[in-house]
């Protein structure tokens, strides 16, 4: 007598990043790609020419300080005495750097040595003491975010969520050489500069909403990320009806990312978590359609 088989759950392939992009994101090199990218695409808005090494300033300063940052986050939870952090909060991406620490640290430290030698030897003094405000805001970070009170007491909240303030600090230092380098219509940037504080921000939340939740979990991203690409195509209609093509056309950039991490969102449970990663900072590229303009 022949019997009937239990029917199989149907499980979906999940889709795998390819290994370059894969080390592309666990050697922390998203980071500073998107803020050389951002950089220049700041500076396209209002017809600034920069030199070679004021992008290369800020990407070495946002690798060294990724590379930093996922370092400390690891060594705390290593650390930690009472149980307070898990290893269940660390990622792929936090193992890989304590793996390759004995690279990745004097990499840091090169990176951001290299950085300092560049501002110090082509930098004037004036605009040395414009951006040592950055400076502070992202050491002040480093401190609220690693201090020991902060890794013994969960309840202690920063003054602002470290998603808005890596958004913060992030954009700023990727607006900072056109701000200081225009020598008129400064407003051309203000705008772009929120829409694009939004956009890393929603980058930031949606990435920590995604590693936090289950698959099946409906989180509310992709609303927000249409709402923001919404904002922006609006606000770049405007931009256009101003006369403003390169506002306009740097704000349509910032809708088609916004709107790929509302898809993104959607789809999720069809990448893999790392892929998913991977594609949330890839999608932050889109400015780079512009710069054959430049």
């Amino acid at each position: 007598m022949a019997t009937l088989s239990t029917p199989q759950p149907c499980v979906r392939l999940q889709i795998d990043a390819p290994a370059p992009l894969r080390l592309w994101h666990l050697t922390s090199l998203d980071a500073p790609t998107v803020a050389f990218v951002w950089t220049l695409v700041f500076a396209w808005v209002v017809h600034v020419r920069l030199p070679l090494w004021l992008p290369i300033v800020v990407s070495l300063s946002a690798w060294a300080c990724y590379i930093g940052d996922r370092l400390m986050d690891t060594r705390r939870v290593h650390r930690s005495i009472f149980g307070l952090y898990k290893s269940g909060s660390l990622r792929e991406r936090h193992h890989f750097h304590w793996r390759n620490r004995k690279l990745l640290l004097p990499i840091a430290i090169f990176a951001g040595c290299a950085a300092l030698i560049l501002v110090l030897r082509f930098m004037p003094f004036h605009a040395q003491e414009r951006d040592s405000a950055l400076a502070i805001a992202t050491v002040a970070y480093f401190g609220s975010i690693h201090s020991p009170s902060h890794s013994s007491n969960r309840r202690r909240r920063t003054l602002l969520p470290k998603e808005l303030l890596v958004a913060l600090v992030f954009t700023l230092a990727c607006a900072a050489p056109a701000f200081t380098r225009v020598s008129s219509h400064y407003e051309l940037l203000l705008l772009p500069a929120v829409i694009f504080i939004a956009l890393a921000w929603l980058n930031c939340h949606a990435i920590e909403t995604w590693e936090t939740s289950f698959i099946q979990t409906a989180t509310g991203i992709h609303k927000l990320a249409y709402r923001l690409a919404t904002a922006a195509f609006v606000i770049a209609i405007a931009a256009a009806f101003l006369h403003a093509p390169r506002v306009a056309a740097l704000l349509v950039m910032a809708t088609i990312s916004a709107a790929l991490i509302g898809l993104l969102d959607q789809f999720r449970d069809r990448l893999t978590p790392l892929s998913l990663r991977i594609a949330a900072d890839l999608v932050l590229l889109t400015p780079l359609a512009l710069l054959p303009f430049a």
